[in-house]
């Protein structure tokens, strides 16, 4: 009994903590106590060790000190995540009648409700007169009643949310969440500097309790944004419950070390899949996200629905509906799937967990049979990797997809990284979505140490051998095809015999001398097709960009107390090859401790190279 009131007394608390208001009320309203919205430049001009930082429509104050984290590296992540809210609202809001309205779209067709109009002879439309009442229209800045409540879990500076406030239509609120003091404070001043309190309600809190509590009082938001430093593992099973039917959830990994196959096994214990560190390992990163989200899901009768799923710079973003629906749960093991990665030739098949097999007006789940390989690889001889379970369905929503390229034409300038969304975007349009993972042509050349064919080269064999093929947009010499390996290797053979390959320097267990001893059964044509050159490679677009500035990875954590952290750069020069490359002076290692001198044994005194600093050597036992 006394537990059971401890835990009622904790969860009142619980309550009291996130429904209490902010500490800083004038500065999250944002404006004048009749609610009216103030003019940017509100919260105060930057102070002593601030800066401005603009991006998109918004414009925050931030510290110079590393205590909030920002990396503007990720505003292609913002602005692509500003683009599809925008469809989503549109989808979302189109059945209650609201009108989704962005720059440049007034006087065009949006898709959604048009009212009667009368046609003057000259070209210029009017609503008719007597016709019906015209439908409610949404706008970016605009408080929309009915429409979406947002919440960015881990909002830091408040930039995200404050973006969602200006650009994106149709919010009825934005919750911006943090459980940093410091970054809550600094929350308030932007949302008054940017003039948007009537929409973005900053909160102090932590975002598993947050997400919780609004599950307990029936209020789910309609968009749930999880974008944290390194792995989003703790917040996915409060996510999967606290969006709504229907609603969009938003989720960043960072983590690529983990979900690469770098540290397998601490991607299982994350994730619940083990990762592979083959040359497909960003797209089995994507699916490993989404069958994690799945897994999640399933255990409150829901499930997911990808809309779409991004392998950009250095993480992975993800953007899937939930859903709920026990029929739909029981089909969820039938789409996942372990992968038999070979460690000789990098040839991988997939095994589904479940099967779903029609039975009457119905459907009958069971197990799935398997394996689909022998104890080796049947090419090269070689052991087998097993990894995952993974997602083995398609990514994306092709119509879904479209629907934000055709936005990003009808209202060109939104913004910054227009051009690398476009073509990104035009590259999953064009993704085989039935075909998990791909291979790549330098690693099919290199396994057998030949030339690299052209990549319109390969691709036009597989068309003539009757197979699809296509990119993708995780890797940019990546082949997506549903032909079988072995029409794979028989095409690199006959590309073997045209570019000859040295045999005599091949070991005879090398998978490349085993490889190339069978005689292809497929007679490969490498005649350029037409349809070989993809429509986003013939247009041109920005597919692939260089990167966007020098040292441009992830940044540091940020500190509590603030404080400049080390520099990438300085840390690559006091860390990396420490011990091999010294240089003349031999001055870097004095930032190492001698451990003879700690032990009292160092015989060389000042002219021993590391430091003898931090306190007297202790005193040998006899």
């Amino acid at each position: 009994m006394r537990g059971a009131a401890r835990a009622a007394a904790a969860f009142s608390t619980l309550r009291r903590v996130t429904s209490a208001p902010p500490r800083h009320p004038p500065a999250m309203d944002g404006g004048s106590p009749n609610g009216s919205v103030p003019p940017p430049g509100a919260g105060g001009p930057p102070g002593a060790g601030e800066t401005l930082i603009s991006e998109g429509r918004a414009t925050i104050l931030f510290p110079s000190a590393n205590e909030v984290f920002y990396n503007p590296v990720q505003g292609f992540n913002r602005d692509l995540t500003c683009a599809v809210m925008t469809e989503f609202a549109r989808l979302q809001l189109q059945p209650k009648g609201i009108q989704v309205i962005l720059p440049g779209e007034e006087k065009t067709d949006t898709g959604g409700p048009q009212p009667p109009e009368n046609d003057n002879g000259d070209g210029d439309t009017t609503p008719a007169p007597n016709g019906p009442e015209a439908p409610r229209t949404a706008k970016p800045g605009e408080v929309c009643e009915g429409g979406l409540r947002v919440l960015e879990a881990l909002a830091a500076s408040g930039l995200r949310s404050i973006r969602f406030a200006k650009e994106v239509p149709g919010l009825q609120a934005v919750v911006a969440n943090d459980f940093s003091a410091r970054a809550v404070e600094l929350m308030n001043r932007n949302v008054a500097f940017n003039g948007v309190g009537d929409l973005v309600a900053p909160r102090m809190a932590d975002a598993r309790m947050l997400m919780y509590q609004c599950k307990a009082d029936r209020e789910p938001f309609d968009v749930i944004d999880l974008d944290p430093y390194g792995s989003p593992a703790p917040f996915l099973d409060a996510a999967v419950q606290a969006v709504s039917e229907g609603g969009l959830l938003c989720v960043t990994c960072t983590d690529m070390g983990v979900m690469a196959g770098n540290s397998a096994e601490t991607c299982y214990s994350k994730y619940g899949a083990v990762s592979l560190k083959g040359k497909f390992c960003h797209e089995m990163a994507l699916r490993i996200i989404l069958h994690s989200l799945d897994s999640r899901a399933n255990c409150y009768q829901r499930f997911i629905v990808p809309l779409l799923s991004i392998s950009a710079d250095f993480y992975i973003r993800v953007f899937v509906r939930v859903f709920t629906g026990q029929a739909k749960v029981k089909a969820s093991a039938s789409k996942q799937a372990l992968v038999y990665h070979c460690v000789g030739c990098g040839t991988h098949h997939l095994q589904r967990l479940g099967k779903v097999t029609s039975h009457g007006t119905g459907f009958k789940y069971g197990a799935a049979t398997g394996p689909p390989v022998g104890p080796t690889c049947e090419f090269c001889q070689q052991r087998h990797q097993l990894g995952g379970p993974m997602w083995a369905e398609p990514l994306h929503d092709p119509a879904f997809v479209e629907r934000v390229l055709a936005a990003l034409q009808s209202s060109p300038g939104r913004f910054q990284t227009e051009e690398r969304m476009q073509g990104m975007l035009s590259v999953v349009t064009e993704e085989l979505g039935d075909v998990p993972l791909y291979y790549t042509l330098d690693s099919l050349s290199s396994t057998i140490h030949c030339n690299t064919p052209s990549l319109l080269q390969f691709r036009s064999a597989l068309l003539h051998a009757g197979y699809r093929v296509s990119l993708s947009h995780a890797c940019k010499n990546a082949v997506k095809t549903d032909a079988p390996p072995a029409v794979l290797w028989d095409i690199m053979r006959c590309w073997a015999k045209i570019h000859p390959v040295k045999r005599e320097r091949l070991a005879e267990t090398s998978p490349a001398s085993r490889i190339l001893s069978v005689e292809p059964t497929l007679q490969a044509s490498f005649t350029l097709r037409d349809d070989a050159n993809p429509s986003s490679r013939k247009r041109g677009l920005k597919r692939f960009p260089e990167n966007p500035e020098a040292f441009w990875g992830p940044k540091a954590r940020a500190k509590a107390g603030g404080g400049i952290s080390p520099s990438l750069q300085e840390k690559r020069k006091r860390h990396q090859n420490k011990r091999t490359e010294r240089t003349d002076d031999g001055t870097s290692l004095k930032n190492f401790p001698c451990k003879r001198f700690k032990e009292g044994n160092c015989s060389l005194g000042t002219q021993c190279c590391y430091s003898h600093e931090g306190g007297a050597p202790t005193t040998p036992q006899p």
